[in-house]
């Protein structure tokens, strides 16, 4: 098979990333569950946009990337909700290992070796790049949820020290981010939408 044609089946495959629906819910369109795709996009713009609150110095375009590509392996190994038992989330690891091996190879053995490895990066979340990807991808539900009066937050009960251990990323790669998402937190508590402990 050629490299296009590998490509282009990579392409068509992306499509079915649209299907998978997550917890969170798109406010400006009747609360309707925001799917996989929309979420990567969102976050990739909002890396641009906050990206000059990184702490350490980042590769902007890395962390793109990072984002438009985490959440591809959700086509095989699905959503696992944020705040799921531990169990489930301990076996959505396994899902999406296996899913990246076999996702990111339909691309040509170079490509593949790229998506991986940025793929693994932002699940290792160990560099500057890295984290400042992850730090993204957990503020948005908090600013979606925020915007839905608690949103999945209040459906599911969430803890205030859930919400809080979800989004430490923030504190070290980005401290004023971390700052607000501390203060809105509280909000929520205050209002209700988030159980305080």
């Amino acid at each position: 098979m050629s490299d296009l044609n590998q490509q282009l089946a990579f392409i068509i495959e992306l499509e079915k990333l649209k299907a998978v629906y997550r917890q969170t819910f798109v406010i400006s369109d009747n609360n309707r569950n925001e799917n996989s795709a929309e979420h990567s996009w969102h976050i990739s713009m909002m890396a641009q946009v906050l990206h000059q609150y990184a702490e350490q110095p980042i590769d902007i375009s890395r962390v793109v990337q990072m984002l438009l590509f985490h959440d591809i392996v959700e086509i095989d190994a699905g959503d696992t909700f944020a705040f799921a038992a531990q169990t489930d989330l301990d076996n959505q690891e396994d899902k999406e290992l296996i899913a990246a091996e076999r996702l990111f190879g339909l691309l040509p053995k170079d490509q593949f070796e790229t998506m991986k490895n940025l793929w693994l990066e932002f699940e290792q979340a160990t560099t500057s790049d890295a984290k400042f990807a992850k730090a993204m991808d957990r503020l948005l539900p908090l600013l979606q949820n925020m915007q839905n009066q608690g949103g999945s937050w209040a459906i599911h009960q969430v803890s205030k020290s859930q919400v809080l251990k979800r989004n430490e990323y923030l504190e070290q790669s980005t401290p004023r981010l971390w700052k607000y998402a501390c203060e809105q937190i509280d909000l929520a508590v205050s209002k209700g939408w988030l159980v305080d402990e």
